[in-house]
């Protein structure tokens, strides 16, 4: 289980739905059907971003959870294109709080690093939202880890903190293992990982011959493209096989058992594709199974790079 953080106390689900494709991808229908089976499902936990599908992620995400908006954890980012000044975070986190036709975010993020604008500017700017009640967590999202302990050490001098990280985590991408998670284990941070399925390559879709976003968007093809990524995923089918269990069940369920893991974002572009990883938070993985998928990808190397150290 994940340590306990402020965000952790507000009783968050183990699995957070990341609406990406809502509007896009997944049609008005099936994105109120995901939302339908999630909230079936017990999660209450709902991640999108200003940048999503031109505002309809946002603009939908807060149709379907008007009714219910108290009983929900509901995270938007910022900041992908424009830079993190002051006036480009408040005029798009205004429009998104609009979209949403929400008063309140739970959680904003800043959706990536930004060189040019001085940390000061950009966390004085969140933390000011933080005080007039606009929204209660701040996080940050694609960060390194120097990146973050840079932002935090900020965000303490002028009052706040950084609440929680959102780093890409799956079999094959581990290197979060290095140093966020660690670190945002030491610093109390919570931690929502986001394409736990590596991008559909641990479905075992592209082994039936099956097309999606590594066949169809060059950045994916690139991102997973390598052999022993392929290799990894053709072997987890063997142990998803011996344990009568999808491929895509066991691929979150490695992620969510991660001592540092508050939640795992996961996604799917209808109902059908997204059972699979809803079941998830009902599987518990032995020690000795989450060991055996541990060891079909290669753990990376210690910060240090004394390998040694690791072995022992």
């Amino acid at each position: 289980m994940a340590q306990i953080t402020a965000l952790n106390r507000t009783a968050a689900s183990s699995l957070c739905f990341g609406c990406m494709q809502f509007g896009g991808t997944a049609t008005q229908e099936n994105s109120q059907a995901m939302y339908e089976a999630c909230r079936e499902s017990e999660v209450n936990f709902f991640d999108t971003a200003h940048a999503y599908t031109g505002g309809a992620s946002e603009t939908l995400l807060g149709t379907f959870a008007a009714q219910e908006r108290d009983a929900l954890l509901i995270a938007t980012k910022v900041a992908y294109v424009g830079g993190s000044g002051r006036a480009n975070i408040l005029r798009t986190f205004d429009e998104s709080r609009k979209r949403l036709g929400f008063d309140m975010v739970d959680i904003l993020y800043l959706h990536r690093w930004d060189p040019d604008t001085p940390l000061e500017e950009t966390f004085g700017t969140l933390i000011e939202l933080q005080h007039t009640g606009k929204i209660r967590y701040i996080g940050v999202s694609n960060f390194s880890a120097w990146q973050v302990m840079k932002a935090q050490a900020v965000a303490e001098q002028l009052g706040s903190r950084i609440d929680i990280i959102q780093p890409m985590y799956s079999l094959v991408k581990r290197q979060a293992e290095v140093e966020l998670l660690p670190m945002a284990s030491a610093e109390g941070m919570a931690v929502a990982a986001y394409s736990p399925l590596g991008g559909g390559l641990l479905t075992g879709k592209y082994h039936r011959g099956e097309t999606g976003r590594l066949s169809t968007d060059q950045r994916y093809g690139a991102r997973y493209g390598q052999d022993w990524m392929r290799h990894t995923a053709s072997a987890l089918l063997d142990v998803s096989a011996r344990l009568n269990v999808t491929p895509a069940t066991l691929a979150v369920a490695w992620v969510r058992r991660h001592s540092a893991i508050t939640a795992p974002i996961i996604s799917a572009r209808n109902v059908d594709q997204l059972r699979p990883s809803l079941a998830a938070q009902s599987l518990r993985l032995s020690d000795e199974d989450y060991a055996v998928i541990e060891g079909l990808s290669p753990r990376p190397a210690p910060a240090t790079d004394r390998l040694e150290e690791a072995a022992s």
